[in-house]
């Protein structure tokens, strides 16, 4: 098989970390496109990314200029790529193209449904996603993309530290069910697809999107729970109103204001609609599941496994 040159954008993060690990494995060739070059990846040593060939270079969505020089630079015919708030990335997109790149895995939400044009804008997670799905449907031939649709990362679950650190769990409507994914099993999905580029699928969420959900629904009160047990601790459960919930979301995961009162809308419509409200139910729900074992070959992580792998994260 002809190793080819692909090119992940973000590796610093945990989902393009794994996508690009997982590539790497399958046999790609696969260059590291960092704002930072010489900033820490998780998941692997210097010395492992040494020995595995992986190659940092230099590029920033939010500049197009050189996303079209690091593509021809490295002969990238395939891209991972991910949303970047607040910016647009069109013409990112655009230079994807033109370098060279023939296709693209983007990293959306789960909270992109239906069609991408009739979203509003108040429903701003959604409505970014949408907007860059748009996007790369008008560059790229439809077998030239897939639109990769993660449910609630377990990862958003890290913002409980400041509170954590009071002795406390601050949550806005406890009641509140997801899915809880590991950001390793999206970003080993994202990789299997990169790895097996170009081509058409139809799926129950839609022409070549692969939506992705974590195994099992659960509360964010039950989700603390777990935390608290793993890291040897009991806390006192506080439930925050809409208010300090939209500040909890700019203070303390860094969301912008628009996304912070989106994040607290959808909370409150799942708190109040119960499992109806999720989308945890159905063929969708249950092909979603599936498509981490379909594409990785691996089952799904469970939250309680994942939080027993990264409990010093919770207390560093």
């Amino acid at each position: 098989m002809t190793s080819i040159n692909t090119i992940v954008f973000g590796p610093t993060g945990h989902v393009a970390s794994a996508a690009a690990q997982f590539a790497q494995a399958k046999g790609m060739k696969v260059f590291l496109a960092m704002r930072d070059v010489q900033k820490e990846i998780p998941g692997f040593t210097s010395q492992q990314e040494k020995e595995a060939g992986f190659e940092r270079v230099y590029a920033d969505l939010t500049k197009p200029e050189t996303v079209l020089a690091v593509v021809r630079k490295t002969k990238a015919k395939r891209a991972f790529l991910y949303l970047i708030f607040g910016a647009p990335m069109n013409p990112s997109i655009e230079a994807l193209k033109a370098g060279g790149v023939d296709f693209v895995v983007f990293l959306s939400s789960s909270s992109v449904v239906g069609d991408l044009h009739s979203i509003p804008q108040k429903d701003f997670i959604a409505w970014q996603h949408a907007r860059v799905e748009i996007a790369i449907r008008e560059v790229f031939d439809s077998e030239n993309y897939i639109m990769v649709r993660p449910g609630y990362f377990n990862t958003n679950t890290l913002g409980w530290k400041a509170s954590i650190r009071k002795g406390k769990f601050d949550l806005i409507y406890s009641a509140a069910l997801f899915d809880f994914i590991s950001p390793g099993d999206i970003g080993r999905v994202c990789g299997a697809l990169l790895g097996e580029g170009p081509q058409h699928l139809e799926t129950k969420a839609g022409r070549n999107v692969v939506k992705l959900l974590g195994p099992h629904a659960m509360s964010q009160r039950d989700a603390a729970e777990i935390v608290g047990k793993a890291i040897g601790k009991e806390f006192e459960i506080v439930e925050l109103d809409d208010e300090q919930g939209v500040r909890f979301y700019i203070e303390e995961i860094g969301a912008p204001e628009p996304g912070a009162k989106s994040l607290v809308r959808d909370l409150k419509a799942r708190a109040e609609g119960g499992i109806s409200a999720t989308g945890y139910v159905g063929p969708i729900y249950e092909e979603a599941i599936g498509n981490i074992q379909k594409y990785t070959g691996r089952q799904p992580t469970n939250f309680s496994t994942w939080v027993e792998e990264n409990k010093a994260a919770y207390v560093d």
